[in-house]
């Protein structure tokens, strides 16, 4: 796999893990039991999204570091998944 192929890879899990990681961590208005005149009681407390970036890019590099050890490390791709998987007949 290219530097191409796995910035691509990398901007994919990224975006995926980001919306996995967004609730996490994320304190409510009515949890804390000030909300804001003009704002749901559900909207967040306060701003968290540079805790939610660091903590989604963290993953991101975790996971696109497995995906390099499996695919350079141990000689596997996505060509070897029909293999790995058993099938159940």
């Amino acid at each position: 796999m290219g530097w191409v192929s796995l910035l691509a890879v990398f901007f994919i899990v990224w975006w995926t893990v980001l919306f996995i990681a967004l609730p996490f961590g994320l304190r409510t208005q009515d949890e804390d039991g000030e909300v804001t005149l003009g704002t749901t009681a559900s909207a967040p407390r306060g701003p968290h999204m540079l805790r939610a970036l660091i903590r989604t890019t963290i993953i991101a590099i975790v996971i696109c570091g497995v995906l390099v050890f499996v695919t350079r490390g141990l000689g596997y791709s996505f060509d070897d998944i029909p293999r790995l998987v058993p099938t159940f007949d």
